[in-house]
């Protein structure tokens, strides 16, 4: 079995993916039915250090999901809370395309009431909204009491993806930038509204496996998008957006959190852990421990600092 010092393995080897990657060698003829009669075929065929590697990645994926569950009950008396007291929770997921934003929200809504969360995934504006504030289809999509809201993109898609993209003038994205904070400040200014601002920072490399991954696979095709098709080339531009975004946009009052989300399992339980530890309420597990890992959930003053002392040091921004 892989050695226990082996704490960190990428995401394609541990888990359910890594299953997969030792049973692909072994199934010749791919798409073929799964019965039961091949499974055992399997079994007698596989050799000591594969039946290993699929212990351990079962045993991983296991891990993986327990260490998830005591937090995503947490987030049930977090749904509670707001209920009983008429608070509301909006929560933002931004950042590069394939860096983990849908997925742990699934993971986060999993076991929660469905009657008082909502995901959002806004597409393309229409002809109409085109012609309307920017901000408009997004409030429209906010909170009632006793609701949380999940964004997966955000009215920052203003900021990130259209100026790259020329989805939006040069004058749009500036008057964004300077009007942005006012709306986050009045969205909070009823006092019974928490907003949070989630930024999911994966590296180059490992957003090239994931893209790799999504051509490959049928089942996630579907989710390659223009931008995507493009993030690679345009990596160094989507960079500097991002550094403007946390210059303009990191506020007291409204701060961001960059998530290091190379590491799919660290990134969706650290987020979690961030979440309860900012929506206040009732309940709270005093057995669990919740202040993120400070090498996964980085201040966006303090990403700020260390994209800059990057740059002076070695001219531009590091992957």
């Amino acid at each position: 079995m892989v050695s226990s010092s082996q704490t960190s393995k990428p995401d394609d080897d541990r888990g359910i993916e890594g299953i997969h990657k030792i049973v692909d060698k072994h199934v010749a003829k791919k798409g073929a039915p799964y019965t039961e009669k091949r499974l055992d075929r399997l079994i007698d065929n596989l050799n000591r250090r594969d039946h290993d590697k699929i212990v351990d990645s079962a045993l991983r994926d296991y891990f993986d999901s327990e260490a998830l569950k005591p937090y995503q009950a947490e987030l049930i008396k977090v749904q509670a809370h707001l209920e009983a007291t008429g608070r509301k929770a909006i929560v933002l997921f931004d950042g590069r395309d394939a860096s983990g934003k849908g997925g742990t929200i699934r993971r986060i809504s999993r076991y929660m009431n469905e009657k008082h969360y909502r995901t959002v995934a806004l597409g393309k504006p229409n002809s109409s909204q085109k012609t309307e504030l920017h901000m408009k289809r997004y409030i429209e999509q906010f909170p009632h009491a006793g609701e949380i809201v999940l964004f997966d993109r955000s009215w920052y898609n203003r900021a990130m993806v259209e100026p790259v993209m020329d989805f939006c003038s040069r004058r749009q994205y500036l008057e964004f930038l300077r009007k942005v904070n006012d709306y986050e400040d009045s969205f909070i200014s009823d006092k019974t509204t928490t907003l949070l601002k989630l930024y999911f920072s994966v590296s180059k490399k490992e957003q090239s496996r994931r893209f790799k991954r999504r051509r490959n696979d049928p089942l996630r095709q579907w989710k390659l998008s223009e931008v995507d098709l493009q993030a690679q080339g345009l990596w160094n531009e989507f960079t500097e957006m991002k550094y403007r975004l946390l210059q303009k946009t990191h506020t007291r009052k409204n701060p961001w959190f960059v998530i290091r989300s190379d590491d799919k399992q660290k990134a969706r339980l650290e987020t979690m852990k961030l979440i309860l530890s900012k929506i206040p309420y009732r309940g709270r597990s005093r057995s669990l421990g919740f202040h993120p890992d400070p090498h996964i959930i980085i201040p966006g003053d303090k990403e700020i600092a260390i994209m800059e002392k990057q740059r002076r040091k070695f001219g531009r921004f590091v992957d």
